[in-house]
């Protein structure tokens, strides 16, 4: 007779919302290149969701933040892992220029609606609705 396995919690990633003029910043991994992403990461022990996020953001795109905002928190399945999620999404606001770097292998500005570009079913599916609802998306 077998126990049962208590399920592995979810996935916890801190991810960056970065808009400007109406487009949102997308990343894609060298691992997954064809797949874009919004930009962060998972925390390392003992560290916050916000203090991974500042982390991940200077580490893969070389910049600094001026200020975060928590706008939601997505439950859904990482596109990468194929194991659930949950993204703490956060609002972000930088004066430097994202540059891909660490694992990235590009970076995008979108509207949502490009028809070349492969967005991560949590990103296509509830990121680019809920700013578009609130306006922040051309």
């Amino acid at each position: 007779m077998s126990t049962p396995q208590t399920p592995a919690p979810p996935l916890a990633v801190s991810a960056a919302v970065l808009v400007r003029e109406g487009r949102l910043l997308v990343v894609s991994k060298q691992a997954a290149p064809d797949i874009f992403y919004l930009p962060g990461g998972k925390p390392d022990p003992g560290e916050t969701a916000e203090e991974a996020l500042h982390r991940e953001l200077a580490e893969e795109l070389g910049i600094t933040l001026r200020h975060h905002r928590f706008l939601a928190e997505i439950h859904a399945t990482a596109a990468l892992e194929g194991v659930p999620m949950r993204m703490r999404v956060y609002e972000v606001d930088t004066s430097d220029t994202p540059r891909p770097a660490a694992e990235l292998a590009a970076l995008r500005w979108t509207d949502g609606r490009d028809p070349d570009l492969r967005l991560a079913p949590a990103v296509s599916g509830q990121v680019v609705p809920l700013l578009r609802e609130r306006g922040l998306l051309s």
